[in-house]
């Protein structure tokens, strides 16, 4: 299942939002050893998760976190301008048409079409909002998995992140890019068609766009 959610609708939904924070610390904090922070709890938070963003999550059958990215807009307080300038040889990132993405996440229990479902998904809600791009720094390794799921980036950059190497990279979405996501993932178009019927956010989209 798609969901669609804001950052203050987001623990509404406790069991989903708990087990993709720990998947989070999992990955961020123990596999790639990102200087992370992890709280008592075992959840990867951090400061822009309390910036309302919105959450494009997969949910798996037991209504668990099997995939997630985070979403904000470039005209607001972004990771990438404000922690990775260094990685953005042309300046900061300043555009009412570009969106972040950030902490693109798979649970170890994701299977092979979780990724391709979270792209497409998430391509699905740009266009909606009438977004073209998105921006987003990533380690290294993650360009031969944007290769193969047919998104390779845009390189912006380069910079360093407790010692790893990391990138800042830009991707142009359209309506093929979209279908092509869509085909890799075996995602139906009314899944994301409900997903977005069943989310609040176009109520909050004078927040989102601001």
């Amino acid at each position: 299942m798609i969901r669609y959610i804001s950052g203050t609708d987001l623990w509404l939904q406790p069991t989903l939002a708990q087990s993709m924070f720990r998947d989070r610390a999992s990955q961020f904090s123990e596999r790639l050893k990102w200087d992370v922070a992890v709280d008592k709890r075992g959840y990867e938070r951090d400061q822009y998760d309390t910036l309302n963003p919105i959450y494009v999550i997969v949910e798996n059958d037991e209504g668990q976190h099997a995939g997630s990215l985070r979403l904000l807009p470039t005209t607001g307080r972004t990771m990438i301008n404000e922690y990775f300038s260094n990685a953005l040889e042309g300046g900061p990132i300043i555009s009412s048409t570009t969106w972040e993405c950030t902490r693109f996440c798979l649970s170890p229990s994701a299977n092979p079409r979780t990724a391709p479902m979270l792209i497409a998904s998430a391509a699905r809600l740009l266009q909606e909002f009438e977004i073209t791009t998105l921006v987003a720094v990533f380690d290294k390794f993650m360009l031969r998995k944007y290769r193969l799921s047919g998104v390779m980036p845009e390189v912006l950059g380069e910079g360093r992140n407790a010692g790893s190497l990391i990138l800042a990279g830009r991707w142009q979405f359209n309506q093929r890019k979209l279908n092509d996501q869509m085909r890799r993932g075996s995602l139906d178009p009314h899944e994301c068609e409900l997903a977005l019927a069943n989310s609040s956010l176009f109520a909050q989209q004078e927040l989102i766009s601001a």
